[in-house]
């Protein structure tokens, strides 16, 4: 199955991306702001296909449709 972003770009383990809107984040305060770039991706099940870590935030799952490739 091919993960792919909100431009339609197949995304892969390893490549980066960046979050193209303001995401809340679960179990937290914190609010990932629309330009942040998670390095080295992971893709993984499910809806929420997409792991990976910001600076602020370890263990992140993100859906793809939030993000475009770098």
């Amino acid at each position: 199955m091919d993960v792919k972003d909100s431009n339609g770009n197949v995304l892969k383990d390893g490549d980066s991306v960046q979050i193209i809107k303001d995401l809340k984040v679960k179990g937290s305060s914190a609010t990932l702001k629309r330009g942040t770039v998670i390095k080295n991706i992971r893709i993984g099940e499910g809806d929420e296909a997409v792991e990976g870590n910001s600076d602020k935030i370890k263990g992140l799952r993100l859906k793809p449709e939030f993000l475009k490739k770098v």
